[in-house]
């Protein structure tokens, strides 16, 4: 009997195995067949990766429902963990690592000001709107913990099809405040979940209110900080060390474990991992990419770009399969018309919530700036407004963490939360996401913009970037040196310059940079890759 049952159950094992092998076997198909797609729908006027790969989802679940009887939609079960851990750091980290700091940090207290403060604002309006509405519509017994919760979910916004239409080189203005703002949006509203998480909220008063705001500060504040001194000690490590005399692969893979060392530290001690894995990106672009090997410096800036592109159609593919999960559906098939009237409301309050706060928070952006160039125009207010109507993974991967266990509900009013947010997203990324190129083109014509030539590699950002703050080039025409450089200059002599910008680049200059490395205080290895393109540019 023993070894019947010893048999038995390595057959179920063996099956098991077989199984998950041809489920990875057909994901990673399926990830293979939206790069191709991507790519070749790349120059489409509407198509763009996210919407791709939540289509080919969308397609492959109702092909699994039919192939199984209408049993399951998935391929692999959706896992909290799998999400937070493994395909949310490289695409934080890889925004960081990528984003060009001199517009980003330019325009630093306008990006909080939306990412910050409108995020605050948007998660005001969509919880109170929730509480006032929800409990109308007799979905169930919510809390006040679910209706605040559902504002943070809703908060969180997804801007990879705006960012895929604009050109930072062409609007650097409007591409920092967007991506910026879209970063910043994320992990305030993680932050903002972690935090009413954190406390009872069934007995609320001021005080409570007061240590609720207290540990939102204390979580953003230490999260920023533990992300900074990660990344400034891969830079120290790596510049006293300098592993590329020896081995290139050591000094990328320490670059990447220290990276991803940020993430799960900042896990580990209950902080926002996003915010911290973000500006440890930030740091380790501005002083360990450049303490590196020039052949670890390309390695590096491909490899963080390959796996952010990996995990980000991987989480849309999967969002469409899990749009026709049945057990999710089979709660909320006898009232169809529930999700689909919190799901309008839903996205009422988002567009609404939306406009709240980016028209005012734009009117103050642009009072203390002199010069009418360095103002957000009413129709770069508009694109930023659309950019952040759109609903992405991260609201999905907080409506599961706070509405599911282990990917699983049995409650009804769940049930319906879970459908609801799947339908915002999938109508605010197809709907909005097509309609984003179209609208772009019509508010930002190309032809109104100068083509700016790409910098060489080794050569600093600022020999390039224009000297107007948001890139756009002045009337006539624009490119020639006939007449229009000294009026340039003198806009740029009448901006202000001893701000905060100022400062830190003389403290960086002057202590900053001979500790950690960067550009300017690289060890030399004679011969070297990296000696030689430095030589070339000089």
């Amino acid at each position: 009997m023993a070894v019947e049952a010893l048999i038995t159950k390595l057959t179920t094992m063996m099956t098991s195995d077989h199984a998950s092998v041809v489920s990875m076997n057909l994901f990673v198909a399926l990830l293979c067949a939206c790069i191709v797609i991507g790519h070749l729908l790349e120059e489409n006027r509407w198509i763009n990766e996210s919407i791709t790969a939540l289509v080919i989802g969308l397609c492959t679940g109702i092909f699994i429902l039919l192939t199984t009887g209408g049993k399951s939609s998935h391929i692999l079960v959706f896992s909290e963990d799998l999400f937070f851990i493994y395909l949310l750091p490289p695409i934080i980290f890889n925004a960081g690592f990528q984003v060009k700091k001199k517009q980003f940090f330019r325009n630093f207290m306008t990006i909080m000001l939306f990412g910050a403060v409108g995020t605050l604002i948007s998660f005001g309006i969509i919880s109170l709107g929730a509480i006032h509405f929800f409990p109308k519509l007799d979905i169930g017994s919510l809390k006040l913990g679910d209706y605040l919760a559902i504002g943070a979910i809703f908060s969180a916004t997804d801007s990879v099809c705006t960012l895929q239409v604009l050109n930072q080189d062409e609007t650097p203005l409007l591409y920092s405040l967007v991506f910026g703002e879209g970063v910043v949006n994320d992990a305030t509203s993680v932050v903002l979940l972690k935090a009413i998480q954190n406390f009872d909220l069934s007995h609320i008063d001021l005080i409570t209110g007061f240590h609720l705001i207290g540990n939102f500060f204390y979580l953003f504040t230490a999260s920023t900080v533990l992300g900074v001194l990660a990344g400034l000690l891969s830079a120290f490590i790596i510049k006293k060390l300098y592993f590329g005399r020896h081995s290139t692969d050591r000094e990328v893979a320490l670059m990447i474990l220290m990276a991803y060392l940020s993430y799960m530290l900042a896990e580990l001690f209950n902080l926002s991992a996003i915010l911290t894995v973000f500006f440890c990106g930030i740091v380790m672009s501005h002083y360990t990419w450049h303490n590196v090997t020039e052949s670890s410096r390309v390695t590096t800036k491909h490899a963080f770009a390959t796996l952010s592109l990996i995990a980000e159609i991987f989480i849309f593919l999967y969002v469409g399969m899990d749009a026709l999960d049945i057990e999710k559906w089979r709660f909320a098939r006898q009232s169809p018309g529930k999700s689909i009237g919190i799901s309008s409301l839903l996205l009422a309050l988002i567009l609404v919530g939306r406009a709240a706060f980016v028209f005012p928070l734009s009117f103050l952006a642009n009072l203390p700036k002199k010069s009418q160039s360095g103002k957000i125009e009413i129709k770069q207010q508009v694109t930023i407004w659309w950019a952040g109507l759109m609903r992405g993974a991260v609201s999905m991967a907080l409506a599961y963490n706070q509405f599911t266990r282990s990917g699983y509900t049995k409650l009804r009013e769940n049930a319906i939360m879970i459908t609801s947010t799947i339908i915002v997203i999938l109508f605010s990324t197809v709907v909005f996401g097509l309609m984003t190129k179209p609208l772009v083109r019509l508010l930002l014509p190309i032809s109104k913009h100068k083509s700016i030539i790409p910098s060489p590699p080794g050569t600093p950002k600022s020999f390039v970037v224009p000297l107007l703050e948001n890139g756009q080039e002045s009337e006539g025409n624009g490119g020639t040196h006939n007449g229009h450089r000294p009026s340039r200059l003198r806009l740029l002599l009448s901006l202000p310059t001893r701000g905060v910008h100022h400062y830190w680049r003389k403290f960086d200059d002057a202590v900053m940079r001979p500790v950690f490395g960067g550009r300017g205080f690289v060890p030399f290895v004679p011969g070297s890759p990296l000696e030689q393109s430095v030589h070339q540019w000089q």
